[in-house]
């Protein structure tokens, strides 16, 4: 795990943002007070990349930074790189990269996930990773705020997003997704034609409620069968406000294993 970095390593939040601590303390994160904030599904999606020494790493749509920093402190010897298409949230990425000295393994790129992956001008990643938003049709959501619809509302549908992940990794690389439960059949059908030997990890708020979440990783070209792994719960019934397995990976201590 990384030094902790001071918190004077960012000149202070401002009104339009905050400071937060991810990972026992490890990443210093300014993100937006208003728009999208980092939460469970970015720390799972970062826990659950298994990348090996001098793999490059890209996550389309990073935001501030959240999941591709803890994905990079816990990888210490991987290099990543974060695509976001909107400046504000991208240049917030660039300042936490920085304030996290991470600036010899992470670099924030802006670019819209809609346009080819071609644009970008670089080779394939060993591995791609996202988190896309939930929702496809606008009619189906109100969001909290307008700063947070971009965040939530994937324009193009998730098709886009699975289409430029699959188009961003090499032949025999990993492709991550955390996303909605009840999406999983779509998932699936959108990665298929490209894509095999997929995991699913359900996730459920407890252990007696429906898999809210799944992360879902596959392999391009890859030929195993589906495998439908333990599911990871994140509250117990009554008492701690996290099961131990979340609170360990929350705090760095653990990560999500794959097979």
């Amino acid at each position: 795990m990384a030094d902790i970095p001071p918190a004077s390593a960012l000149s202070g939040p401002s009104p339009e943002t905050t400071e937060d601590r991810l990972l026992d303390g490890a990443i210093l994160l300014r993100q937006s007070a208003q728009g999208y904030r980092a939460g469970l599904d970015a720390a799972l999606l970062a826990a659950a990349c298994d990348v090996g020494a001098d793999d490059r790493v890209l996550e389309a749509g990073c935001g501030p930074g959240a999941a591709l920093l803890a994905a990079a402190v816990r990888r210490v010897d991987a290099g990543f790189t974060g695509v976001e298409r909107d400046p504000a949230a991208a240049a917030l990425a660039r300042a936490n990269v920085a304030a996290n000295r991470l600036s010899d393994r992470v670099q924030i790129l802006e670019a819209d996930i809609g346009q080819p992956f071609s644009r970008l001008g670089l080779k394939p990643f060993d591995a791609v990773m996202a988190n896309p938003p939930f929702f496809d049709d606008p009619g189906a959501l109100r969001a909290p705020r307008a700063a947070k619809t971009e965040a939530w509302m994937a324009e193009g549908g998730l098709a886009a997003w699975t289409g430029f992940l699959t188009k961003a990794v090499r032949e025999g690389g990993t492709i991550t997704l955390i996303h909605r439960a009840d999406r999983l059949a779509d998932i699936l059908a959108l990665l298929a034609p490209k894509s095999g030997s997929v995991q699913i990890r359900p996730i459920h708020p407890r252990a007696d409620a429906p898999a809210k979440r799944v992360l879902v990783r596959a392999v391009k070209t890859g030929k195993a069968p589906l495998r439908l792994l333990p599911a990871l719960v994140l509250h117990p019934a009554q008492g701690a406000k996290h099961t131990a397995e979340t609170e360990a990976i929350l705090r760095g201590r653990a990560a999500l294993q794959w097979l």
